[in-house]
């Protein structure tokens, strides 16, 4: 924000001074220095082996599930499912938590699957 401001000052004070000025020439434009960037925040940490992007699992899941139900991981439903997901998506909330919907387009229909930090939320068929 400070930067943002620096830069606007500059920016006004040499359109001003170009204003004032009795030479026809464009004036010259005044370097800003810019601040670093931010670090990244890191994401939530969760135990055990996740889903990726591309439905595959970061790990291997050691599974004692034997059914689809609130509390298993991301990695059980797809063993327990026998194949990769349709799709996947990937993010964070506004709590810092992760998020992650698993689609399966099955013939009958379609089930997603809404996960709180690795742990199955809630199912939508």
């Amino acid at each position: 924000m400070r930067v943002k401001v620096v830069s606007m000052l500059a920016l006004v004070t040499l359109g001003l001074a170009a204003c004032n000025s009795g030479r026809t020439e464009a004036p010259a434009v005044a370097a800003v220095a810019s601040a670093p960037a931010p670090m990244a925040a890191s994401g939530p940490v969760v135990d055990g082996p996740v889903l990726g992007p591309d439905g595959r699992c970061t790990g291997t899941a050691a599974t004692t599930a034997t059914v689809i139900a609130p509390g298993i991981t991301e990695c059980e439903l797809v063993l327990l499912k026998g194949k990769p997901a349709t799709d996947v998506l990937v993010g964070e909330s506004g709590k810092g938590q992760r998020e992650v919907q698993v689609l399966y387009s099955e013939p009958g229909g379609r089930e997603l699957y809404f996960f709180v930090n690795n742990r199955l939320d809630r199912v939508v068929r």
